[in-house]
């Protein structure tokens, strides 16, 4: 995946600000927040999106939860709430195809469902 930002991200050859990395995994501040916390949480293995998970890499979504958890509460949200996203494809609103959570919280969040 030669194009693929987040790709180039875990290389280290566009600069992000990392907030957690281990070797399944990478977690970096949005560029455009949404809230006053907004983190990207990204696997290591390119995954386009949540249609590559199989039972073979199944475990990975089960430790990137682990991750969101890790960093709301070093965040300071986990008490107030936060929200988890993640897109799939043009219509649910997938920009960058590369599988990954927005940990989304710091502030009273609308309700979209």
């Amino acid at each position: 995946m030669q194009d693929c930002i987040f790709c180039k991200i875990i290389k280290k050859e566009i600069p992000s600000q990392v907030v957690y990395e281990d070797e399944l995994v990478m977690a970096f501040k949005d560029i455009n927040p949404l809230a006053p916390v907004h983190v990207l949480i990204i696997p290591k293995e390119h995954l386009a999106n949540v249609l590559d998970i199989n039972e073979e890499n199944a475990d990975i979504v089960g430790h990137m939860y682990l991750v969101a958890n890790k960093l709301a509460r070093e965040a300071g949200i986990s008490e107030k709430g936060f929200r988890i996203v993640t897109n799939c494809n043009e219509e649910g609103g997938q920009v960058v195809y590369h599988l990954h959570f927005h940990l989304i919280g710091g502030e009273k969040l609308k309700c979209f469902a």
